[in-house]
């Protein structure tokens, strides 16, 4: 399947086949119907990911596609840089690590990180 349109069409008629037909057989031997509905979606769930795996992915990659079908190369690369300096920072935001962030044994009353009279924390940290 080359045409996402095609894919996301069957992607939805069977999914929701692989549910209506289910609920229906459970149903019609008399489940009550919100079991027979809880059932049928577990069915219908492990019926997709068996069956379903190449009309999902063609799915998914229409929706990537569209996406990003207005990004520009300049768009791409600055993209990249910021996620390169938030990776680099550690724990992924600006200025600051994991480490450096978390309180260590050390700290106590007496030493300068401490919260006390004067030295209070920082409400945006």
């Amino acid at each position: 399947m080359n045409n996402p349109r095609t894919a996301w069409i069957v992607y939805i008629v069977l999914r929701l086949l692989f549910f209506a037909v289910p609920f229906a057989v459970l149903y019609a031997i008399g489940l009550q119907p919100w079991l027979a509905a809880l059932f049928a979606a577990l069915i219908g769930v492990a019926l997709s990911v068996i069956f379903l795996a190449r009309s999902r992915s063609t799915a998914s990659e229409s929706i990537y596609e569209w996406r990003n079908r207005d990004r520009t190369a300049d768009d791409i690369v600055e993209d990249e840089a910021v996620d390169s300096r938030d990776t680099s920072n550690g724990a992924g935001r600006p200025g600051g690590s994991a480490a450096s962030d978390a309180p260590s044994a050390s700290d106590g009353p007496g030493t300068p990180d401490a919260f006390g009279p004067g030295n209070t924390p920082d409400p945006l940290r």
